[in-house]
């Protein structure tokens, strides 16, 4: 089978969506090395460079000029005789030639249509029209949690029997036991507190750090937080200074390092308002670190039964549940090695194989 990829993400993007797609291609092409890989892009980047000296994985680039993603990229997989076309992002191409082709498109979430304020009008539109189309012009829909596939059939009217739901897994380096003297090494490198709470992710409002602050006042818990600033950082930053409150912000680290730091961490706390599926989640759980969560959207799958939940509007909700965790180190264990189990489903091989039995299903 020859599987073309829609891989503008795989090599330009750093995050979420940079993350899902090199991991998909690696997982694919490590337990399915009988298949052909093609990543499809104007120009290739270093990311990914590891992924493209497997000898079933190939560069080809594009057609170029404007809109080729658009208009090209779908007749290029074509040209190469590709059997499935995956759009790893919510897109698919608007145009295809005659040859027979299958076409798979990954949505993520629906955020812009669930949080309308967090984005301007036109981007919104552009990303309603373009998730729509591929909706529609796909022969099978990967939501990547239930929440997103309920998502998908309220906003995009999208049958049911259409989507398939695929969770994603994490990078390979949460999953890997690095040596002591390394975490150690992490740990004096960025100056962490012997006890700490862990946030990760961009600092934007749909995150909720505020509220995180707002729990940590008044309790001489130390937070590290990892994660870009956004305009919403100041916000945060001005509770923090008022309030005394003990802040760590770190930015540029590495994944082998951040593995280290979720190690290091007592509690890992995400009460995001809303997310299509919560990488954070599941990296923490397996660094066997217990984890405070949002009992919204996605996060209690990713989180599983033996998370803790909170409402992420209620400040003081967080704070009780951080106390009550910071207060039992043998609760924290007990709830981490479950977590741990859990999160085993999250793992390559499951999650390659059900993507390698969906394409074979749409083949066949």
């Amino acid at each position: 089978m020859k599987i073309a990829f829609d891989a503008k993400r795989f090599f330009h993007n750093t995050s979420g969506l940079g993350n899902y797609s090199r991991d998909l291609v690696r997982i694919l092409a490590q337990y399915f090395p009988e298949n052909e890989y093609i990543l499809l892009n104007k120009n290739k980047s270093e990311r990914g460079s590891d992924i493209l000296e497997n000898s079933n994985v190939h560069f080809v680039p594009t057609s170029k000029g404007k809109m080729s993603r658009q208009f090209k990229m779908g007749k290029d997989a074509q040209k190469q005789n590709a059997d499935i076309f995956h759009g790893l992002s919510g897109e698919l191409p608007l145009k295809w030639d005659k040859k027979p082709i299958k076409k798979i498109v990954t949505i993520h979430d629906l955020i812009f249509e669930r949080y309308p304020q967090y984005y301007s009008f036109f981007d919104r539109k552009i990303h309603f029209w373009k998730f729509r189309k591929a909706a529609n012009s796909a022969d099978k829909i990967i939501a990547i949690s239930e929440q997103t596939k309920r998502d998908i059939i309220q906003f995009l009217k999208v049958p049911e029997s259409k989507i398939e739901v695929i969770y994603q897994g994490c990078h390979k380096a949460f999953k890997e036991q690095q040596s002591e003297e390394f975490i150690q090494k992490t740990k004096e490198k960025y100056s962490l507190p012997e006890k700490f709470i862990l946030n990760v992710g961009t600092i934007e409002e749909r995150k909720n750090l505020l509220n995180v602050v707002k729990a940590l006042k008044d309790t001489n818990i130390p937070l590290v937080v990892v994660g870009k600033k956004t305009k919403y950082f100041r916000k945060v930053e001005q509770f923090v200074q008022q309030h005394k409150i003990s802040v760590q912000f770190l930015e540029g680290v590495s994944m082998d390092e951040l593995a280290a730091i979720y190690k290091l961490a007592d509690i890992f706390v995400y009460p995001s308002f809303f997310e299509g599926f919560g990488i954070p989640v599941i990296e923490a759980l397996f660094s066997k670190t217990v984890v405070i969560t949002s009992n919204t959207s996605c996060l209690p799958e990713a989180g599983g039964p033996d998370s803790v939940y909170v409402d992420p509007e209620n400040h003081l909700d967080i704070q009780s549940k951080i106390k009550f965790l910071w207060d039992n180190e043998s609760e924290r264990k007990r709830r981490a090695d479950k977590g741990f189990q859990f999160v085993q489903q999250f793992n390559d091989e499951p999650i390659a194989n059900n993507l390698m039995n969906l394409y074979r299903k749409i083949i066949s």
